[in-house]
């Protein structure tokens, strides 16, 4: 029975084929429209992503106070208000895995004949522990290292490549400023931070010998920020408040009504909003997209009625010799969920080609996830479905007398 109706629907598809394309073709462009939205929407989630994981996961950023001159107030960190010994409080802290004092200033390299500037960072040993960073080549930073000042500098690969091109700078000998330093290591890449700069474009000496060779000036031994990591599951909001507490402690801030000298960022905070962000902006997209294929539906309607109204004398026909409603208005609603499903298999294959040329093209992240495939298929035959149900019930509704005699 369903075998004799479906070749039934192929015959009646292929009666007029160029109405029936037309028809499928906005369940085409509906479908491909979705896909590649929801392709682009959730290649935009993980690029954030993977740009958030890049900072590190569970990450605090403790920045220094600001500045109050007569009335005009300084950016944070231009106070002294953050100590080394403040960054190893918190390290001692309950769910902390590694902080690290950071002292930042833009010199200078020099390699033979080649010279560079970038931004040279005063670390201790748990940055690369806080940041997630694997070391490329050499030898990651240890805890002698950031006790006795050796001169040593770890390259990121961008300035790395800047400075020796293709060969191993791993024991070379390099200026910063004026000073030698011997290459220790070269970072894993790390990519674009969420602002676009290159995170590869950068160097870390020891805190101490930071403070000891580079930094001469006015913030000699300031810390501008301190870099925290928690524990996997840990409470973000406790551990915050926890630290919050100490430094208050610590720099003697008793009185409840006296503001923080330091101001503390939750990077995971960050990392969440985005993808919130990420996620809305692709099911925005994805809304958008929709409407393609609600027009597409009305267009299955449309041809539809037109369908039942040609074929009256043929639906007379059937229901004089048997034909029962039910018959009738399966036949017509598997005419129109073919059509539907025909058009959402095409628009599949539509977006997938859409989203492969949107990537190759302009080198944006997308991704096409069987779920968007899948989501996408199923609501272009629900709209078959729905939209296809009112023209097969008026087809079953005809009385077959009148029918038989509609010219």
């Amino acid at each position: 029975m369903f075998f004799s109706m479906f070749m039934e629907a192929i015959r009646a598809m292929g009666a007029n084929r160029l109405r029936t394309f037309l028809t499928m073709l906005g369940m085409v462009i509906g479908v491909g429209a979705v896909v590649l939205m929801l392709a682009v929407g959730e290649g935009t989630r993980i690029t954030i992503k993977n740009q958030v994981d890049a900072l590190g996961t569970n990450i605090f950023i403790v920045l220094a106070g600001f500045q109050n001159t007569g009335g005009v107030r300084s950016g944070s960190g231009q106070r002294h208000t953050l100590t080394a010994l403040d960054a190893e409080a918190i390290r001692q802290m309950d769910d902390i895995v590694g902080a690290t004092p950071v002292a930042i200033s833009n010199l200078q390299l020099v390699a033979g004949g080649q010279n560079w500037n970038t931004q040279v960072n005063g670390v201790n040993e748990d940055f690369l522990v806080v940041r997630s960073w694997d070391v490329a080549e050499g030898r990651p930073m240890d805890y002698l290292d950031s006790q006795s000042a050796s001169r040593v500098i770890w390259l990121g690969k961008s300035t790395a490549e800047e400075l020796f091109g293709s060969t191993d700078p791993v024991g070379a000998t390099i200026r910063v400023g004026m000073v030698p330093f011997t290459v220790a290591g070269v970072l894993a890449s790390k990519g674009q931070s969420l602002d676009g700069r290159d995170q590869d474009d950068t160097a870390i000496v020891p805190f101490s010998t930071f403070n000891r060779f580079l930094e001469t000036g006015h913030f000699q031994f300031m810390v501008r920020m301190i870099m925290v990591k928690a524990r996997d599951g840990a409470n973000m909001d406790q551990v915050e408040e926890d630290m919050r507490l100490l430094l208050r402690e610590r720099h003697r801030l008793v009185d409840a009504m006296q503001d923080d000298d330091f101001f503390i960022n939750n990077l995971s905070a960050l990392m969440d909003s985005a993808e919130e962000m990420a996620r809305a902006m692709t099911l925005l997209l994805g809304a958008i997209a929709s409407v393609s294929l609600a027009v597409g539906g009305i267009g299955i309607m449309n041809i539809m009625l037109v369908s039942v109204t040609e074929r009256t004398r043929e639906i007379g026909i059937r229901l004089a010799i048997g034909a029962r409603k039910k018959d009738i208005l399966s036949q017509f609603l598997l005419e129109a969920m073919l059509v539907s499903f025909t058009g959402g298999f095409l628009g599949l294959l539509l977006g997938s080609l859409g989203a492969s040329i949107v990537s190759f093209a302009i080198g944006m992240t997308v991704s096409v996830t069987p779920f968007s495939m899948i989501l996408s298929f199923s609501v272009s035959l629900g709209i078959g479905i729905f939209f296809g149900f009112y023209p097969a019930w008026k087809a079953a509704s005809q009385n077959p007398i009148e029918a038989l005699h509609y010219q």
